[in-house]
């Protein structure tokens, strides 16, 4: 698992696509997946709990989908509000391209970019997010982890909101609480099938 994370190029079949569809609040969604991102063959539970869960986004607005993989979450968020700025930000190239194409399938427009890069220009440009969703990647440990919500949790508007979903079993709660300790506003808003649906804000 850990090549999703920190691979720019993982080694994978990487030209070998899987069509998948999904309906999701009400939206069809025609996506293809491969092996060199994240959830390779079907929709995480993690994703779809907080697709499910999270309320409904502003009409307008610049969101962000962090740490993207194939781009359920971005697209989701181009289709709900298509007046918003939506980005997506990933470490992985082929989870940029698939999030271009599953966007270009779905007739929406996203801002992809890695992460790095996208982080750097956000901050040079003074651009703010109203929005962040993410599934963040647990797996990579809590510094790694810690140092990338900070980072991009920095880059929240004063109004805006973030919505993370978390396995309870892989700390949750703990990460909740050491959210609470930075200053943030952060509280459980939702249980789902052994996910936690973490609401953040200023």
């Amino acid at each position: 698992m850990t090549k999703h994370y920190f691979s720019n190029s993982p080694e994978a079949t990487v030209d070998e696509l899987r069509p998948l569809t999904l309906d999701v609040r009400g939206i069809h969604l025609d996506m293809v997946l491969s092996d060199a991102v994240f959830s390779s063959h079907k929709l995480d539970l993690g994703t779809k709990a907080l697709l499910l869960e999270a309320p409904e986004p502003p009409e307008t607005g610049t969101f962000l989908d962090l740490g993207c993989g194939w781009g359920p979450i971005g697209v989701t968020l181009g289709k709900l509000s298509p007046k918003a700025t939506v980005w997506a930000v990933d470490i992985n190239q082929r989870a940029l391209d698939l999030t271009r194409k599953n966007a270009g399938r779905n007739h929406v427009k996203i801002h992809t970019e890695l992460a790095d890069k996208a982080f750097e220009k956000a901050s040079s440009d003074g651009i703010k997010f109203d929005l962040i969703w993410s599934n963040p990647p647990i797996r990579i440990g809590k510094p790694a982890l810690q140092e990338m919500l900070t980072k991009w949790l920095g880059l929240l508007s004063d109004e805006g909101e973030a919505w993370l979903v978390v396995a309870r079993n892989l700390g949750a709660d703990s990460l909740i609480k050491w959210l609470s300790e930075q200053g943030w506003q952060a509280e459980k808003a939702h249980s789902k099938k052994g996910y936690r649906i973490i609401r953040v804000c200023r």
